[in-house]
């Protein structure tokens, strides 16, 4: 199939998932410099790369007519995740070499150790867990529980120190 047939399908694909709405005409481009809440990260890239810079200090809300949207990174190389934990589990008790986590709780209250402190977030708290600190996850609950994790840093699964596992890997 060639490109522009591609596009054409993949964009007829999202509208008709969409029920014919437009999304185009609700993104603001980056060119639209008329929202002064906008603002360019203060931070250089080689400081998420290190995974040792907080990035919740460049989180913003912009609002428009329909609403708003929270932005959490702009053009920098994260990987992405949504974790679901299953009532009365936990991940292990780890840290990692190369990367820090942003976490954001989705929709329900989750258990959270982050060195030594430890505590219940609630939805919508972003938590940041800094390169090489001892961190975990889990769900006390009924229902199960997501969380957004944005890593910054090097990305491989193999950077798990495991410290406690209840299920013994």
């Amino acid at each position: 199939m060639s490109d522009d047939r591609h596009n054409g399908a993949l964009a007829q694909m999202v509208e008709d998932a969409d029920g014919g709405h437009d999304r185009a005409a609700d993104h603001d481009h980056a060119a639209d410099h008329d929202h002064p809440t906008e603002v360019a990260p203060r931070h250089r890239a080689v400081e998420y790369d290190l995974g040792n810079r907080n990035p919740t200090a460049d989180i913003f809300v912009a609002e428009r007519p329909w609403g708003e949207f929270q932005q959490f990174v702009s053009n920098e190389q994260v990987t992405v995740k949504i974790i679901t934990v299953q009532p009365g589990h936990r991940l292990s008790l780890q840290k990692h070499d190369h990367r820090g986590e942003m976490w954001q709780v989705l929709d329900v209250p989750i258990d959270i150790t982050v060195d030594d402190t430890a505590w219940q977030a609630q939805p919508g708290e972003t938590i940041w867990v800094p390169r090489g600190s001892t961190h975990r996850m889990g769900n006390s609950g009924e229902r199960p529980g997501r969380l957004l994790e944005v890593a910054f840093g090097f990305f491989d699964e193999s950077d798990i120190e495991r410290l406690s596992d209840d299920y013994a890997r």
